[in-house]
């Protein structure tokens, strides 16, 4: 069979097939009278074979070793081929995102489509200062550029902020995504909350710490929901937030926390807030004596509650402090004697 019938035959161009003879991939077994290659078929099943291979993925010098080479595993190739195709796909995907965020963004013209496509680059930099600067030129548009910050100013799309903040490390760069994020007017809240339900507990962490910067019913509903949380970091993180915005569901949290000596002094502050506010104080007051009523609690726990005791107004409070002025531990019972007497003078 000559070229141009194998051509038509195989849907494999001539100019095609003389590449492959030349790269030796496939020789006409034989010649015309008058010279024209004569392919046999043979070698139209090694062809076949050839297009299969290079449908695969193969580059020619792959499909050539596939062919040729005695040595050749099946299994390895295609295992490499697994994982190509997988960072191609990856790739693809991260390209689509980029495009549909820009799309979000509504550019009017092609600078808007340059500076937002600048500050995704720059949102997932290797730098932790370049991810800094662009998060904070997302949350200011309108901003005059600086060295190695998209020029100009711009407005990265929410989605694009929210994950960022979700796998940054760097407390600064966080930081600075966390602002730009509340200065979006919550309209990150609903991919924020997915984060809580990530089973990453430092992922939810940082969800949590996003939203507690943005003010609002919404989010003070998603810190509601992060008190239920298996991480204390995460429960914590909402309950100072929830403390500060006057929220008495924190209290059990908050007690936890004295307890517990994570961020004891800022919870002891946010109950002494919290006490300030009609009725509250006395529900305070009677958490924080049930914990050191089911005993069991070392003498540096005890010392904690007590002072944090020493904020809280109302009878029960003063109770507490007058049993715990004769506790069996020194400073404890001092503690709670200073702070009975500080009560009588005022």
């Amino acid at each position: 069979m000559l070229i141009g019938e194998v051509a038509r035959r195989s849907g494999v161009s001539a100019r095609m097939l003389r590449h492959y003879e030349s790269l030796g991939l496939v020789r006409p077994t034989g010649r015309t009278g008058a010279g024209y290659r004569e392919y046999s078929g043979e070698d139209i099943r090694r062809i076949f074979h050839i297009e299969s291979l290079r449908s695969l993925g193969l580059s020619l010098r792959e499909v050539g070793r596939a062919l040729d080479d005695p040595a050749f595993t099946p299994s390895e190739l295609v295992g490499d081929l697994v994982r190509r195709t997988r960072e191609r796909i990856a790739a693809e995907t991260e390209l689509l995102t980029r495009l549909h965020r820009i799309g979000a963004a509504e550019p009017d013209g092609w600078e808007d489509v340059l500076r937002t496509a600048a500050l995704l680059r720059a949102l997932r930099s290797e730098s932790a200062g370049r991810r800094q600067r662009a998060a904070l030129f997302s949350g200011s548009p309108g901003s005059p550029g600086s060295p190695g910050s998209p020029a100009g100013g711009g407005s990265a799309p929410v989605e694009a902020l929210v994950e960022a903040a979700l796998n940054e490390t760097d407390p600064n760069a966080a930081g600075a995504l966390r602002w730009a994020l509340a200065q979006s007017g919550g309209g990150g809240l609903a991919l924020l909350a997915e984060g809580l339900r990530s089973p990453v507990a430092e992922v939810r962490n940082r969800a949590v710490r996003a939203i507690a910067e943005i003010p609002g019913d919404e989010a003070t509903a998603l810190l509601r929901d992060a008190l239920a949380d298996p991480d204390t970091a995460v429960r914590g993180c909402a309950a100072l937030e929830l403390g500060a915005r006057g929220a008495d569901d924190a209290v059990p949290a908050l007690v936890d926390m004295v307890v517990g000596g994570t961020n004891d002094v800022d919870a002891a502050d946010a109950l002494s807030a919290l006490a300030s506010r009609p009725g509250t104080a006395e529900r305070i007051a009677a958490g924080l004596v049930d914990r050191l009523a089911r005993g069991a609690l070392g003498a540096s726990a005890r010392r904690r509650l007590t002072q944090a005791l020493a904020d809280i107004p109302g009878a029960t409070a003063a109770r507490a402090l007058a049993e715990l002025s004769h506790d069996e531990d020194r400073a404890v019972a001092l503690t709670a004697a200073y702070v009975l007497g500080m009560r009588g003078a005022r």
